[in-house]
């Protein structure tokens, strides 16, 4: 029984990879027919028509000595007539990979860009380990290796949280929150943000229950043009002040969700719409740092901080 069901196994195998090398060799027959009409002779494209109709009948049925005979034929008039237009495998092998590389380096470019959190500036939205994507094409589309936009879809909106250029060092990359906007007066008073002298509506929900470096801070939930979002104040520390200052044109002013713990637009400034990179998307892999562990440990330990529960979060 088991050997009727391994033989039944290896026939749809066999099955399918012919008919896979049938369709192959076919669209390389046509490819060169189309391309090369000029320098084939009238009598072997009409020979090489001939083979392909051949194979395609023999496709159309299920007598795989047919296709294999008929696969071997055009394999042959191929390679005895049209040798000059053949791809060699190692040319196959080098367009392929060259083709998949130009497609990642155009949706890096264009598209998506992964990036890891390397701080807890924007915790609790983002911890230490996550692995975004970050969506280049939110506000427009940048010229590769360069701030130059070709040209944009919109502006960053109030509450959005973006990657962008460092001011200080541009081959630094920093994400934040979008705090204020340009033209508008922004300031703090007592740790509260106020917009255009309006506080920012935030409620107090009590102690933060994340990492034990962050446990002396108090959890807020905080609005901004709708989007609700959560952040922390440590409570030991005295509230802070700052302002007011009015965000130029063309920049946006950024905070670190961790108010007390983050390096934002209060210290070097609001950030040109030219340094954005885009906007946060999805947490797609997360992983916590590992304790020291013998080295037979280690493995065991690096599972155990992978945080499943993180996977595909939305970042908000």
């Amino acid at each position: 029984m088991a050997t009727g069901v391994l033989d039944w196994w290896r026939q749809g195998s066999t099955r399918r990879r012919l008919r896979a090398e049938a369709k192959h060799l076919m669209r390389e027959a046509q490819r060169i027919l189309k391309r090369k009409s000029y320098r084939i002779p009238q009598s072997v494209a009409d020979n090489v028509r001939a083979a392909l109709t051949e194979l395609q009948t023999a496709l159309a049925g299920e007598d795989q000595d047919r296709i294999r005979d008929a696969l071997s034929a055009l394999d042959q008039l191929l390679e005895d007539k049209l040798s000059f237009a053949r791809k060699s495998t190692l040319r196959e092998y080098s367009e392929s990979i060259g083709i998949a590389v130009a497609i990642a380096l155009l949706l890096r470019a264009f598209v998506v860009e992964a990036f890891q959190i390397p701080s807890g500036s924007m915790i609790p939205t983002l911890e230490v380990g996550d692995h975004i994507f970050v969506a280049k094409f939110s506000y427009g589309l940048v010229v590769p290796f360069s701030n130059k936009k070709i040209f944009e879809f919109r502006q960053p909106s109030r509450g959005d949280v973006i990657v962008f250029k460092y001011p200080q060092d541009p081959s630094v990359d920093y994400i934040k929150r979008v705090v204020g906007l340009p033209g508008e007066k922004l300031e703090l008073r007592h740790n509260e943000v106020f917009i255009d002298g309006r506080p920012m509506p935030r409620e107090h929900v009590g102690p933060f229950q994340g990492s034990p470096e962050d446990r002396d801070s108090e959890l807020w939930h905080e609005t901004l043009d709708g989007k609700q979002h959560e952040a922390l104040q440590e409570s030991s520390r005295m509230p802070q002040n700052f302002g007011p200052i009015v965000v130029p044109p063309g920049h946006v002013f950024v905070m670190g969700d961790n108010r007390d713990n983050s390096s934002d637009s209060r210290v070097w400034g609001p950030v040109a719409h030219d340094l954005i990179k885009g906007k946060a998307l999805i947490v797609w892999w997360s992983r916590g740092t590992t304790e020291e562990s013998p080295w037979y440990a280690k493995p065991i330990a690096w599972l155990k901080a992978i945080r499943f529960n993180r996977f595909f979060h939305g970042v908000n």
